[in-house]
């Protein structure tokens, strides 16, 4: 971006250095070594999977994922005194919906989304100029994919929270959000369309899956079945049911396994293990004080916590009481204090279910949504659901995604597209210090405003608020 130079500098400065630290940590003489500029620029292909490797301040590719939005998705509630507590203007502001969000403030979403699209570009210019040769061809290939499937991930994460909800009709009109898709930063920023957003984001998708590996080593690297979750997810977001239907089957193809309840310590502050087997990519929401499930901030909405029946184990596995509070534990990221947000079969198998249910086969899709609430229930008393249509497999599949992905950065989007449809269309409501907020369907608040910093620099047509 052309007006924050300043910044982008700062950001390429701390992505060198990161390469040479993780060299340096690797060899003995570390603290006798002298600072060397010839080491600085990344060169290698062993250079390039470091960075992308570099997750050790919490600040690049499998943490802080855009997550303001999930402040305000109206799964939680705080009391006032607790929301004056919030770190945070915007924080407050999320939660009542309040049209300046960012209250003169940068937003760290978008900060910290366009400082690892800033590494990613810095790494796929770097790695086209390495000759690719059939030594190097699997790690090469393996750095490019999971450069263009990070970028993807992080444009995916900025347009659902900066943009409105994908419309056929309009996008190609509709504001999107700048596309860095270098590392030049002399390039003036300007928003794309929304469409041509989407396009970028399929694009890099499409280059990335021939490039990256069946599976991964570790779970924080992506692998083909995390390519096709993530175009799974896209295409969901676009409301396009059978592309979505496509890819989270073909990611169910190649992994399928779910976690038995029954087998795990649900008295535990964090029953589900980091990596677990429904884990296909890892990935952390941004850590804002609202969800702070340790005071704790973060109450779970009564009606939500009701819906789970007795017999059902994510009432156990997803939250605890806490000083007489229901609050989270954090799931998936093996961490009781952190969200995740990353890619999961439990989410494949339910979007597939949708997907199906809306293709009019809801005999299919009754038959995803059981697998899936079988493996929840204590065993023995789960007694299969049943849909004499495929509107009504539709409803219980949409109840059960809520109460399945809770607390995993999704609602937001899935607000934003169901809203487009009367049916499923919902206006959140809080009743709060005497006063009551809405959020009706289809509200501009539903897009984040352009941060203020962001426009006074380069300019960028602000949202309507």
């Amino acid at each position: 971006m052309k007006s924050t130079n300043k910044y982008l500098k700062k950001s390429i400065e701390a992505a060198f250095l990161a390469v040479v630290l993780i060299q340096f940590s690797c060899k003995k003489d570390f603290l006798d070594a002298k600072p060397n500029l010839a080491l600085v620029v990344p060169s290698t292909i062993t250079d390039y999977q470091a960075l992308l490797d570099n997750n050790t301040a919490n600040t690049l590719f499998n943490f802080n994922q855009p997550s303001l939005n999930e402040v305000g998705a109206g799964d939680f509630y705080l009391s006032y005194t607790a929301w004056q507590a919030l770190s945070t203007p915007q924080e407050r502001n999320a939660y009542i919906w309040s049209p300046d969000l960012f209250a003169g403030q940068k937003s760290y979403d978008w900060t910290d989304g366009y400082q690892r699209i800033l590494n990613e570009d810095i790494v796929l210019d770097g790695i086209a100029k390495i000759p690719y040769n059939a030594s190097s061809k699997t790690s090469w290939n393996n750095v490019k994919g999971t450069a263009l499937f990070y970028r993807a991930y992080d444009f995916l994460g900025l347009v659902e929270e900066f943009a409105k909800a994908y419309d056929p009709a309009t996008a190609k009109t509709d504001p999107g959000i700048p596309l860095r898709t270098n590392a030049d930063i002399t390039v003036k920023s300007v928003r794309a369309t929304i469409q041509a957003t989407y396009d970028q984001i399929l694009s890099d998708l499409s280059l990335a899956k021939p490039l990256l590996p069946v599976s991964s080593l570790y779970p924080t690297r992506p692998c083909k079945a995390a390519v096709y979750g993530l175009l799974s997810r896209v295409y969901l977001s676009q409301s396009n049911y059978s592309r979505a239907l496509l890819y989270a089957d073909s990611s169910l193809q190649l992994t399928n396994k779910l976690l038995d309840f029954n087998q795990l310590a649900t008295n535990n502050s964090s029953p589900i293990p980091r990596f677990s087997a429904e884990v296909i990519y890892h990935h952390q929401l941004g850590s804002y004080s609202a969800f702070n499930n340790s005071s704790p901030r973060l109450i779970v909405d009564s009606i939500l916590y009701k819906s789970y029946s007795s017999n059902d184990l994510r009432k156990a596995v997803y939250y605890k009481t806490v000083s007489g509070i229901v609050t989270s534990k954090g799931s998936y990221s093996g961490d009781p204090s952190s969200l995740f947000g990353g890619i999961t079969t439990n989410e494949m198998y339910l979007t597939r279910a949708e997907c199906f249910a809306r293709a009019n086969n809801f005999t299919m899709a009754m038959q995803d949504l059981n697998t899936l609430l079988k493996s929840r229930w204590v065993t023995g008393t789960f007694v299969p659901y049943t849909a004499g249509n495929s509107t009504d497999a539709l409803s219980q599949i949409l109840t059960e995604r809520r109460k399945e992905l809770v607390f995993r950065g999704l609602r937001w989007e899935d607000l934003k597209r169901l809203n487009k449809d009367a049916a499923t269309a919902i206006t959140l409501t809080r009743v709060f210090n005497g006063q009551t907020y809405s959020l009706p369907p289809n509200s501009n608040l539903y897009v984040f405003p352009i941060p203020p910093d962001e426009i006074a620099l380069s300019g960028l047509q602000q949202n309507p608020r």
